[in-house]
């Protein structure tokens, strides 16, 4: 069984803006936005809940008008899901998540693979905001916020990389965080609907899997969304490892 993915989570947690420890969970709290999947928790190793602990993880979102949230690899911490349950959690979602090591990784190659680049200039990580909401169907609206967000995820020892298109867009792009544990997690890479098929997506994972390899990361880790992303990994050298939980409370 791999802890590191789950100890990992627990790191990050801790250095979001506002970070809380409450019965034996650590919750992730970003005031600048309400956003679910910005502000959510997971149990620390070993967490053994109690109902009381649960009512006190969920006091803590709804003080601050939050919906109550987790995401967890219950492999790692299997007492957690039947107390939350008992609570009154539903399943939101469950995925396989794919790690990669550095002896394992395999960038593509040949004339045809994009260009991957690193933002530097307010217009650039502005443009990889609004690619990334495109890419996702505008779940996420473009804001000073997720701007914020990706130029800190790079100036952390972190990475936000991108593939240019013409007429100044961006065709898509990811972001990679920085090292804990030993690990890294590769998230919300996405590519504009109309630049699809032509290997945006596995050349910027490439892009991002390499640069956290060079920055010390024993391994990196992803969740795949389908059937489709997951054999895009699965080339580059990534294999699944496990499974992640994520609850919510209606």
């Amino acid at each position: 069984m791999r802890t590191d993915v789950q100890n990992f989570a627990v790191a990050n947690l801790r250095r979001r803006p506002e970070p809380v420890e409450v019965g034996g969970f650590v919750a992730g709290f970003d005031p600048s936005t309400k956003e679910p999947y910005l502000n959510y928790a997971t149990p620390l190793a070993g967490c053994r809940p109690t109902d009381a602990d649960v009512a006190a993880l969920i006091g803590a979102f709804r003080e601050r008008g939050l919906l109550p949230r987790l995401e967890f690899a219950p492999d790692a911490v299997p007492e957690v899901a039947p107390a939350l349950r008992r609570a009154g959690f539903v399943t939101e979602a469950t995925h396989s998540y794919l790690v990669c090591t550095p002896e394992a990784l395999t960038p593509p190659a040949g004339p045809g693979v994009p260009v991957v680049e690193t933002p530097g200039s307010d217009e650039e990580y502005a443009a990889v905001d609004a690619a990334l909401s495109a890419a996702f169907g505008g779940e996420f609206p473009p804001s000073a916020e997720g701007v914020a967000r990706l130029r800190r995820t790079e100036d952390s020892g972190g990475a936000t990389r991108f593939v240019r298109a013409p007429g100044g867009l961006v065709a898509g792009a990811g972001t990679c965080s920085p090292p804990a544990e030993g690990t890294s997690e590769l998230a919300g890479v996405g590519t504009r609907p109309e630049f699809r098929g032509r290997g945006v997506a596995g050349a910027v994972t490439a892009a991002l899997t390499a640069a956290l390899f060079d920055r010390g990361a024993e391994s990196v880790w992803l969740e795949a969304s389908g059937d489709g992303s997951r054999r895009v990994y699965e080339r580059l050298g990534y294999r699944v490892s496990g499974t992640r939980l994520y609850l919510r409370l209606p």
